[in-house]
């Protein structure tokens, strides 16, 4: 009989990285871990810039859930300067807890959440579901902090209609986002939810709700942490985070699903996972500069690369990248004046020589619906890097971005493949057309199955791929670039 082929390294590395990572703030918690590793130093956005020198490795953060991480040539900035960027986002679809989310029905214990994003949500129901965010709790010495909680357990779930109760679900499965997509928490047993959150320091003794004016209490006035939220709720949160109920002072909680993300198939061909749109390009992308950088340690031979090197995630594209962290922010070009004062060149002209590689995840062809796919352009998974264009600017690949790109992956020597949308079909899109209006972009992605649902499926092999291309990307790009001549008239 013979082995599956063993499941390959940095796939099982990915997988890891996303099971820690249920919100964006994990994630970046832990690509921060990964850049101090590789030696990069961390910096604040916030103070001045005299501390950064040439050959410097840095990264900054900005609301816990957008990361910046670069690179300083070692001979300092030569000629007009330029930045080799890659880019991408952090969130994914998925369930938030509301400000006020106490909700009791029927005997249950119910979870108000406001949905986020364009997910596939009928592929969150019957899943194993728990509570990640950050949580602003008191401190014992006076002031207050911003912590990371991730509850490792299941304690939601989104429950189905038994068949019997709708015999139509298998022909046309609708629901109604606010009023049957409501997770259960627990059941109503006063007396038990009373002794066990009177058992919790710093919770007011007698009953663990406020009296209740019915099912559908409404407590948009609550103002109290315990008026807004089930007690038995916040008792998990400070039992995580070590702390009393009454330390909780508010919180930014998402839903996640429990089942580990994993290397399957029968050759260990693919990776079933939890968003893989966007946090592969994420992991592809630090570990792309975080290798470069090691493997000039490992020489002793200092980077010839003369362009200032960048990887920056941004939150949000998810609803529209509209926020102080989002790609609409100046979050990029904020970074550009920082490092402009170091050339001879000011702040427009960086952006005039510099270069973008927007990442995110594109769509391969699937076995089942084939006819939605253009039949020259759909990629496959575990066949490289797919350039994804649309002459419409979804995406914002053009000849010459998708040239620079393509010399980088023969460099690299890893295989690129294509994507466009049939002209009958819409077409999704990226960070990617917010940004080239400051600085030349290339769309770029890995081919993947079932995106925007709770569970992704992407091709194990290449996840080799995407890191070495950034790797390489953030070694010669310099050189390449100056292989293109440009004709002006």
């Amino acid at each position: 009989m013979k082995l599956p082929a063993a499941a390959p390294v940095d796939a099982v590395k990915f997988c890891e990285f996303v099971t820690a990572s249920p919100t964006p703030f994990h994630a970046v918690a832990n690509l921060c871990k990964r850049l101090a590793k590789a030696g990069f130093e961390r910096v604040s956005e916030r103070e001045p810039d005299e501390s950064l020198v040439p050959g410097g490795k840095y990264f900054y953060t900005r609301n816990q859930s957008a990361l910046v991480a670069f690179t300083l040539p070692p001979k300092g900035v030569a000629g007009p300067g330029a930045t080799s960027m890659a880019v991408g986002h952090l969130d994914s679809p998925c369930l938030k807890v509301r400000p006020v989310s106490k909700k009791t029905k029927a005997g249950y214990l119910q979870v108000g959440c406001e949905l986020y994003g364009g997910g596939l949500w009928h592929t969150w129901f019957d899943r194993d579901l728990s509570v990640a965010g950050r949580v602003v709790v008191s401190q014992r010495g006076g002031g207050f902090a911003s912590k990371l909680v991730k509850i490792d357990r299941p304690i939601l779930r989104v429950p189905t209609l038994a068949i019997h109760l709708d015999r139509t679900a298998n022909d046309q499965f609708k629901f109604n986002k606010e009023t049957e997509f409501l997770p259960i928490l627990g059941l109503v047993n006063e007396t038990l939810n009373a002794t066990a959150a009177a058992s919790r320091p710093g919770t007011p003794s007698g009953a663990a709700t406020p009296k209740e004016k019915g099912d559908n209490f409404n407590r948009a006035g609550a103002t109290s942490v315990e008026e807004k939220h089930h007690p038995l709720l916040l008792a998990v949160l400070a039992d995580e985070l070590g702390c009393n109920i009454d330390d909780i002072n508010d919180f930014e909680l998402c839903l996640y699903d429990t089942q580990p993300s994993a290397v399957g198939g029968l050759n260990n061909e693919f990776i079933f996972s939890p968003r893989c749109d966007n946090l592969m390009t994420c992991f592809a992308s630090i570990e792309g500069i975080c290798n470069a950088v090691e493997a000039e340690a490992a020489t002793g031979k200092a980077s010839e690369e003369e362009n200032i090197r960048c990887v920056i995630l941004f939150d949000n594209e998810e609803v529209g990248s509209v926020s102080n962290h989002g790609a609409e922010s100046n979050l990029l070009p904020s970074f550009v004046e920082k490092v402009s004062g170091m050339t001879k060149r000011g702040y427009y002209q960086v952006l005039a020589n510099s270069f973008l590689i927007s990442a995110d995840m594109g769509h391969a062809v699937h076995p089942n619906y084939e006819a939605r796919y253009e039949a020259n352009l759909a990629p496959r998974m575990n066949q490289g890097v797919v350039i994804k264009t649309n002459a419409n600017q979804r995406y914002t690949s053009n000849a010459q971005t998708t040239f620079l790109l393509r010399r980088i992956a023969q460099r690299a020597g890893v295989p690129v493949q294509d994507f466009e949308v049939r002209n009958d079909c819409s077409c999704g899109s990226t960070v990617g057309p917010h940004l080239s209006t400051h600085v030349r972009t290339v769309d770029i992605g890995l081919a993947q199955l079932s995106m925007h649902s709770i569970r992704e499926t992407a091709g194990s092999g290449d996840v080799k791929h995407y890191i070495q291309l950034f790797k390489t990307y953030f070694e010669v790009f310099s050189q390449v670039d100056a292989e293109l001549k440009v004709d002006e008239f």
